[in-house]
C-alpha cells in the first residue's frame, strides 16, 4: 500500500498532465502555510559565494528520524549574476561517517512555472522526492532545489537546462555550509523528467563550476532531454499542449519575447491560465484540465514551433550534451512512455555510449511517464550506493543496438 501511494503521488508532480485524477491525497495537501518572507532577499544580501547560505528554518516530517530545513541559498543565473534560490535539505539521525555523509541531489519534475508551486512549499514535499526514504537509511543527506523562480521571485526558467544545473550544484555546496549536515564533498545526482534534463545538464557542468566537489553519477527516469522532439511530437496530445504552452510563456518572460507571432490571440487566455496554475493537488489537475480544453480547437499560429526562431535555437541550446566519460550515468525509462518517448531517451543513450560513458539503462515494462520516477527509485538508489562505494560502474552500452 505503500508504494502504490508513492506512486501516486510522483503521478501529480509528473511532467505534465499525465497522471489526472491519479493523485492519493487531499485537496488540503499542498495548503502548508509557509511565511512568503522567507523566499525573499534583500539587494545587499543576494551577492555572495554561490552555495552560501541567507537563510534556514526547520521543517517537520521528515522520515525515520531524519531533520529537515527549508533553505535560501545564493546561487548565479546562466549569465552569472548573483541570485538567490530556495530548497530543502534532509539529514539522516546518527553520527555522520568519517570524511562526512554522502549528498544526493534530488531534482524534481514539473510543478509550475510561477513562484507559488514550490516543492518546498509543499506539505508532502517529503514523499514526492523519489527514494527519500530508502536514501535517509544508507545514511545520505539529500537536497532538493526548488530551481531558480519557484519559490523565489518568478518566473521559472523552465527547461533552462544551464539555470537548472547551477541550482543543482549550488544546493550541494549550500549542504557543505550546513554545519549539522556533516556532509563530505562527494555526491550524485538523481531527477525525473525536467528533474532528469536539470541532472544531465548538472553533469554536463559539474567538473566547471563546482570542481571542488566530486561527483560520483547521475541518475535519471524518463528526462527530458531532445525538447524539438518533445514539442514537436507530442504537439497534438493535451500533455503536449501542456508542456508547450509552460515553455514559451515562461521562455517569453525570461527572454523578453513576444507570444503574438506563434500563439492565436484566441488562445492566450488558456496559455496565460495554464502557465500560473500549478502541478500539484488533484483540484489542481482538474483546473489545468479545463484550462486547456481552448487549445484543442486553437493554440500555435505557426505549423512547427521548432523551425521558428528564437525558439528553435533556445531549444537546442537546452537539449543535454554528453557528459564527462569518468561520470557514470543510470538511465531509467518507462516503454508505456507517451510523453517522454522510448525512442528518444535511447537515442540519447546511444549518445552517451559513444561519448565513452558507462551507462546502466533500465527499461521499465509498461510504465508510464507519471510512475517513471517512483518505479526507478529503489534500483536507481542502490545504483547510486554503489558508486558511492567505489564499486565499477555496469555497463549497458555493449548490449544496446545502434
Amino acid at each position: 500500500m505503500l508504494r502504490f501511494k508513492t506512486k501516486l503521488l510522483s503521478g501529480a508532480l509528473s511532467f505534465a498532465l499525465v497522471a489526472l485524477g491519479a493523485a492519493a491525497f487531499s485537496p488540503a495537501t499542498y495548503a502548508a502555510h509557509v511565511d512568503p518572507a522567507f523566499y525573499l532577499a534583500a539587494t545587499n544580501s543576494v551577492t555572495g559565494a554561490p552555495g552560501s547560505i541567507v537563510r534556514i528554518e526547520p521543517m517537520r516530517g521528515a522520515p525515520l528520524g531524519a531533520s529537515a530545513y527549508r533553505l535560501l541559498y545564493r546561487s548565479t543565473d546562466p549569465s552569472n549574476r548573483p541570485i538567490v534560490v530556495s530548497g530543502v535539505v534532509v539529514i539522516p539521525a546518527g553520527v555522520a561517517p568519517k570524511g562526512g555523509r554522502p549528498i544526493v541531489a534530488w531534482s524534481h519534475p514539473t510543478t509550475g512555472v510561477v513562484s507559488r508551486c514550490a516543492p518546498s512549499q509543499a506539505r508532502f514535499v517529503f514523499q514526492t522526492m523519489m527514494g527519500l526514504r530508502d536514501m535517509v537509511r544508507r545514511g545520505y543527506v539529500v537536497v532538493a532545489t526548488d530551481y531558480p523562480g519557484l519559490g523565489t521571485p518568478g518566473p521559472h526558467p523552465y527547461l533552462v537546462g544551464d539555470s537548472e544545473a547551477r541550482a543543482v550544484l549550488d544546493s550541494v555546496r549550500a549542504v557543505r555550509n550546513l554545519p549539522q549536515a556533516a556532509a563530505g564533498n562527494r555526491y550524485a545526482v538523481w531527477g525525473h523528467s525536467q528533474g532528469g534534463q536539470a541532472a544531465l545538464f548538472a553533469g554536463e557542468l559539474a567538473q566547471t563550476y563546482a570542481p571542488e566537489l566530486q561527483l560520483v553519477g547521475v541518475a535519471v527516469a524518463s528526462p527530458a532531454t531532445d525538447l524539438q522532439t518533445l514539442l514537436r511530437e507530442d504537439a497534438d496530445t493535451d500533455g503536449g499542449r501542456n508542456i508547450t504552452a509552460m515553455t514559451l510563456w515562461s521562455w517569453s518572460q525570461v527572454f523578453h519575447l513576444p507570444l503574438d507571432n506563434v500563439i492565436a490571440p484566441g488562445a492566450m487566455p488558456a496559455v496565460d491560465a495554464l502557465s500560473n496554475e500549478c502541478i500539484e493537488s488533484p483540484i489542481d489537475m482538474l483546473e489545468r484540465s479545463r484550462s486547456q480544453r481552448p487549445l484543442r480547437q486553437q493554440f500555435l499560429s505557426v505549423d512547427d514551433i521548432t523551425r521558428v526562431e528564437p525558439w528553435r535555437s533556445l531549444l537546442l541550446k537546452n537539449i543535454p550534451g554528453t557528459l564527462p566519460a569518468d561520470v557514470p550515468v543510470f538511465v531509467a525509462q518507462g516503454d508505456a512512455d507517451r510523453l517522454v518517448l522510448p525512442s528518444v531517451t535511447q537515442a540519447y543513450v546511444q549518445r552517451l555510449c559513444h561519448a565513452g560513458s558507462k551507462v546502466q539503462y533500465l527499461s521499465l515494462p509498461g510504465v508510464k511517464h507519471g510512475w517513471a520516477g517512483a518505479d526507478a527509485a529503489l534500483p536507481a538508489v542502490a545504483w547510486m550506493a554503489d558508486r558511492f562505494d567505489g564499486k565499477a560502474a555496469p555497463d549497458s552500452c555493449g548490449s544496446l543496438a545502434d
